[in-house]
């Protein structure tokens, strides 16, 4: 069970499905004649508001940003040789959404470096390309803010990183 002390204001914080967002605020609340605490988190890139009820927190996959040596496990798994499975395309593809709404940043390192594209590689699909995007900008958030980057550099960082891999 999450107290309001696990988060404080200004924190960073990680949300499944939303990425990398910042504590706003603990407020209190009275909703149907109860009393909730609830942790306000800004998502910047979606310019969106959630608000989690302390209680639930934990329940709900928020948590506090990774730590700089679960970062650096998701670069060396980045920087491994990618692991394309020969399923369909849509069962692979609910697979890699499924990592990337998990919030893990090792899983998404996964996701990103199996459908990472050199120059001269063929051309993927949209769905890909999205997938693709979506679970490199997720980690590329999380990288900057665990290395105070902005997220533009984070993201070429790591691009950099696949393409010298």
């Amino acid at each position: 069970m999450a107290s309001s002390q696990e988060y404080k204001t200004g924190d960073f914080v990680v949300y499944p499905t939303h990425g990398v967002g910042q504590v706003l605020n603990i407020e209190s609340q009275e909703v149907i004649g109860q009393k909730l605490e609830l942790i306000v988190i800004s998502f910047e890139r979606d310019r969106m508001t959630l608000r989690v009820p302390t209680d639930k927190a934990a329940t709900s996959g928020l948590r506090k940003l990774s730590s700089k040596s679960i970062m650096d496990t998701a670069i060396t798994t980045l920087k491994g040789r990618a692991r394309v499975k020969r399923t369909m395309w849509s069962r692979r593809a609910q697979e890699y959404e499924a990592k990337i709404n998990s919030g893990d940043p090792v899983s998404i390192a996964e996701v990103v470096r199996d459908l990472f594209r050199n120059v001269g590689q063929p051309d993927q699909s949209f769905s890909e390309r999205q997938i693709y995007e979506a679970a490199r900008d997720r980690l590329a958030s999380e990288y900057a803010a665990v290395e105070k980057l902005d997220v533009d550099t984070a993201t070429y960082k790591l691009e950099e990183l696949m393409s010298a891999a």
